[in-house]
């Protein structure tokens, strides 16, 4: 397949609207844009006609040709070097194997990456990009996230001791899996620091957010976001759910449901997003736990955050959904005034509602009972095995059509609820390992001042204290 002509450009707006349009590469350095908005493409382009040719192509090469219509200033041949080291560590030659369980369910494996987990398909190639950038650049990078367990994890082995890039992880503590903190806080890397706060998700998210809201010091230290507020993030999602359509016998495409086990939103709106450039979807539910502010909000319209409460499913303990405003700009006729006023009511924490408008998103919700009974009938009826958060997904699943469920991690990432449901603790070689590694984290007060500080020392010697 040729590569578009060198004279078309994408251009990445923000969300808020007052910030200039950037190209692909500007939009991934700067992961937020600078007048606190998400970037987004200007015009989402019709993927329609080129799916019949993409059916015949492997994941990495679907990848390829893919973002080549998003950021044409990298080559064809370039996004096909990219792309193909990206998924190399995977253990699946399929990369995203689609599992059939029976004619109406469907399970989209996207744990075979080097961290069990589905952030691995956008933070493996997010990491090349940085490395490119760096490479392009001369400049070095301090890549900064907030994670409720596998982002951190994903993000840090997507930099993992890369020249000229530091990453620094904020995780609530104890609020992640024993397993997921391993991840983080065992690799001995250089670049790499795992940063514990008390409290929750939400207030590292704020903290990571407030730090780019600072924009002399985000540019004093070249910072880059690597949470799903990347761009490159969202549109390296959407291509697993092009994979999954094409995957599937043509005559359930178009009414096929994705089922997507949701904290932060920006996986689910992956999904959306290709059914907007025209991948054919019948639609899709927002499968939350008991921490189930988007269920309360796509079921009544109204968002009002509550407390957050652990669960068996922590990557999903999330009140303040970071995608949420990419879906806002778009169902409030892409207005960036509109938007500004909305995220101006959520960051009061004061509630609001809106009518909403008919999209192809419904929710539902689980708890941790539910989330234990799942696992165990999943086990009994078809000896599959589901984590926390993929059980989520199985609750009021579509009788009249073809459900996909997005497995979104590794049981083994979660041996003690599995082991309560099925009798049976489930490992992984790689998982295994960790627990003899001593543990390396950096316990911090999440307050922006005293996490600016600790990057700036970092960075100003390039190596850890």
């Amino acid at each position: 397949m040729n590569a578009p002509p060198s004279f078309i450009r994408m251009h990445y707006i923000s969300t808020r609207g007052q910030t200039k349009p950037h190209t692909f590469s500007e939009a991934v350095e700067a992961g937020l844009a600078p007048d606190g908005g998400l970037f987004l493409p200007e015009k989402l382009p019709n993927i329609a006609d080129k799916l019949p040719a993409w059916s015949k192509l492997t994941y990495p090469e679907l990848a390829a040709e893919f973002f080549t219509l998003f950021a044409p200033e990298i080559s064809h041949a370039e996004w096909h070097q990219l792309t193909a080291e990206a998924y190399r560590r995977f253990d699946s030659p399929d990369v995203a194997p689609l599992k059939k369980i029976t004619d109406k369910t469907y399970v989209l494996e996207l744990f075979h990456g080097p961290t069990l987990a589905f952030k691995d398909f956008a933070l493996q190639l997010l990491g090349l990009l940085y490395k490119r950038q760096v490479e392009h650049t001369g400049k070095r990078l301090s890549v900064l996230g907030a994670t409720s367990g596998d982002t951190g994890s994903a993000a840090i082995h997507g930099c993992l001791g890369r020249d000229g890039i530091t990453i620094f992880i904020l995780y609530p503590n104890g609020r992640v899996a024993p397993l997921q903190e391993r991840q983080m806080a065992c690799t001995g890397a250089d670049n790499v620091f795992a940063i514990s706060v008390p409290g929750t998700f939400d207030d590292a998210q704020r903290v990571v957010k407030e730090t780019f809201g600072d924009t002399a010091f985000a540019k004093s230290v070249n910072l880059s976001a690597v949470n799903s507020i990347n761009i490159a993030r969202v549109l390296a999602q959407c291509v697993y759910y092009i994979w999954a359509c094409l995957k599937l016998p043509e005559s359930v495409r178009a009414t096929a449901e994705y089922v997507v086990p949701t904290g932060n939103f920006g996986n689910v709106l992956a999904g959306w997003m290709a059914q907007q450039m025209g991948m054919p979807a019948g639609g899709f539910r927002v499968a939350t736990n008991q921490n189930d502010i988007l269920h309360r909000f796509l079921t009544s319209g109204e968002y009002s955050q509550s407390e957050v409460h652990p669960s068996h499913a922590p990557s999903m303990d999330i009140q303040a959904a970071s995608n949420f405003e990419r879906f806002l700009y778009y169902i409030l006729d892409q207005s960036a005034e509109r938007v500004r006023e909305v995220m101006a009511l959520i960051k009061s924490g004061a509630p609001f509602k809106i009518d909403l408008p008919k999209t192809s998103l419904r929710s539902t919700r689980m708890d941790d009972d539910q989330i234990v009974r799942v696992i165990a009938q999943m086990w009994q009826d078809w000896q599959y095995v589901l984590d926390p958060h993929t059980a989520c997904a199985f609750t009021d699943m579509a009788q009249d059509r073809v459900s996909v469920v997005l497995a979104t991690a590794s049981p083994a990432k979660f041996p003690e609820v599995v082991q309560q449901a099925t009798g049976n603790e489930p490992t992984h070689p790689t998982l295994e390992a960790l627990k003899s590694k001593p543990l390396q984290t950096w316990p911090m007060a999440a307050d922006v001042a005293t996490v600016q500080e600790f990057i700036r020392q970092q960075t100003s010697h390039g190596s850890k204290a």
